[in-house]
């Protein structure tokens, strides 16, 4: 077995303790405010975001202010191994590793992408659930612009990277925003976003 995957192992179960122990709603709350005060939320009109399951950071409220300000929300929708961007519509049914999604949907691409995570790096290195679905689609949608979101306990000063690992371009939690990417900071930069 190569090391960095017992390593991988290892932080996963640290950074998923953590992550159930940050979770709260007022943290979440705090998370949803951030955003919807952004220039993430307020240059773009369609945004890829995650259904939460778990001790991942609510992204349901997020998803319904999304709609009530009348912009585009897609979600995940994995299929065998590929996983495409399609608009939430209709009813949701469980998917690969029990998490709701579209029964179909025909592929889109938004401006934003929020993505999960258990835990992140001052570079913008991403710990995901080790699928690299995520890895892969922006691998091949690079215009995105990813967003990770979760607490603050889950960022971390590095993390180890593999070579199809394509890192975020800002970090999202209760304690606000950290850009890791010339895109995202000149993004917040010309918007005086939080």
């Amino acid at each position: 077995m190569y090391p960095f995957l017992k390593d991988k192992r290892a932080l996963r179960e640290q950074f998923r303790a953590l992550r159930a122990e940050s979770k709260s709603e007022a943290r979440d709350t705090e998370i949803a405010r951030r955003f919807f005060s952004s220039a993430f939320f307020c240059c773009f009109r369609s945004f890829f975001v995650y259904l939460s399951v778990n001790t991942e950071t609510d992204t349901r409220r997020i998803i319904r202010e999304i709609q009530t300000a009348g912009k585009e929300v897609c979600v995940p929708l994995v299929d065998g191994k590929t996983m495409r961007c399609v608009p939430l519509a209709g009813d949701l049914v469980r998917g690969a590793y029990g998490i709701e999604q579209p029964a179909h949907g025909e592929e889109t691409t938004c401006g934003v992408a929020l993505v999960p995570l258990i835990a992140a790096d001052r570079a913008g290195n991403r710990l995901g659930y080790g699928g690299g679905y995520y890895d892969k689609y922006f691998a091949e949608h690079p215009e995105v612009l990813r967003l990770g979101v979760g607490y603050h306990a889950q960022l971390t000063e590095e993390l180890p990277q593999e070579r199809t690992d394509v890192p975020l371009d800002a970090y999202l939690c209760e304690e606000g925003f950290v850009c890791f990417s010339a895109r995202a900071d000149k993004l917040f930069k010309e918007n005086k976003s939080d």
